[in-house]
């Protein structure tokens, strides 16, 4: 299963129609249990996403501050996806049961409400877990560099890899290219390979020479054969894969520089874990 959910030209990643679907069941249940009590559910409830909301947030900024350190405005955007759900739901919970605690009328449902929207987030996220295409490999795909030579994408097989899906026409492209081509600067121990979407070699280094960016695997996917084997049409998508070629995580949507050294941590992890054990001289 991809990452995403494509209708027509619209792309709605799985965790993002997750969060939706609990907050509606926390509404439903909340209007419910509290017409019951006779009593509006609606103000605790949006204050409980604002807490909850608010709190991810925050402790994914304080776990990867150094991130954003350079430019703390980056902290309010949202858009490179940095959240901690847990630390969330921890957050809405203490708020219910302070709720709960404070008027007897409230606590059946808040606590109602909050406990149907857990279930739906946790029981989405463990089949997420289930059918998402973890372990995929590195596909046997041959590509066209900009300098014409062929290269198979599993010649990148051996180290942590980055594989960046992406098109001069798009916007979040542009803004996230100059962090991936930081990180590929800073991370020698790393591929990241940058796959082009239907664009000619002119383009594309037009492009990177305008824009000062020193790109190093730049390769050209003119039909889509890479983005059809991985299931993503979305753009900018980037896949992290572990040393032995295997898929660990994937991210549908721009990414920072928080986002991008959370998930080379965990493909670092992931990598070190699948090495076997050096025998004692």
């Amino acid at each position: 299963m991809s990452g995403a959910l494509q209708i027509g030209p619209l792309t709605l990643p799985w965790q993002l129609l997750l969060v939706v679907a609990a907050m509606a069941v926390t509404s439903l249940v909340g209007r419910q249990l509290g017409r019951r009590a006779g009593i509006d559910l609606e103000p605790q409830l949006f204050r409980m996403l604002v807490i909850a909301l608010v709190v991810a947030r925050l402790a994914f900024v304080l776990l990867f501050f150094a991130s954003y350190r350079s430019n703390p405005w980056s902290m309010l955007d949202i858009r490179d996806g940095g959240w901690r759900p847990l630390a969330g739901l921890a957050a809405a919970w203490i708020y219910a049961l302070w709720l709960g605690i404070r008027s007897r009328r409230l606590r059946l449902p808040a606590w109602g409400a909050l406990g149907g929207a857990t279930a739906v987030w946790l029981a989405g996220s463990l089949a997420l877990g289930l059918l998402s295409p973890s372990n995929t490999p590195l596909p046997p795909i041959r590509l066209a560099a900009l300098d014409g030579r062929q290269v198979s994408l599993q010649d990148f097989a051996g180290k942590p890899t980055v594989v960046n899906l992406w098109a001069t026409w798009c916007p979040p492209c542009r803004r996230e290219m100059p962090v991936l081509a930081q990180s590929q600067a800073d991370h020698p121990d790393v591929h990241f390979v940058f796959l082009n979407q239907g664009e000619t070699a002119a383009k594309v280094d037009a492009f990177l020479n305008g824009e000062g960016l020193a790109l190093r695997n730049v390769l050209l996917d003119h039909q889509g054969e890479a983005s059809g084997q991985f299931g993503q049409r979305a753009l900018p998508t980037t896949l992290f894969f572990d040393a032995k070629g295997r898929l660990v995580d994937t991210r549908i949507g721009e990414v920072s520089h928080a986002t991008l050294t959370e998930r080379l941590a965990a493909i670092r992890t992931r990598s070190a874990s699948s090495q076997p054990l050096r025998e004692s001289p």
